[in-house]
């Protein structure tokens, strides 16, 4: 996955469409933080960026129960 992910986008998918990033999004997160443990992390700026891409997904998802 190449880039952070746009909240247009974002906001154009299913709700469980969005559950599965977030799912895919925590799991790569602690994978990263699993290597950066090791030393065996080679890109750390990924660490922030898949923070922030599970930010996003989670506001949606936020903005989505608030207006039901």
């Amino acid at each position: 996955m190449k880039g952070s992910l746009k909240p247009s986008q974002l906001r154009d998918q299913t709700l469980e469409e969005l559950h599965d990033k977030e799912r895919d999004l925590s799991e790569q997160l602690f994978a990263l933080r699993l290597q950066k443990v090791t030393g065996q992390l080679e890109k750390p700026a990924r660490v922030r960026q898949v923070r922030k891409d599970l930010a996003r997904v989670l506001t949606i998802l936020h903005e989505r129960q608030a207006s039901k």
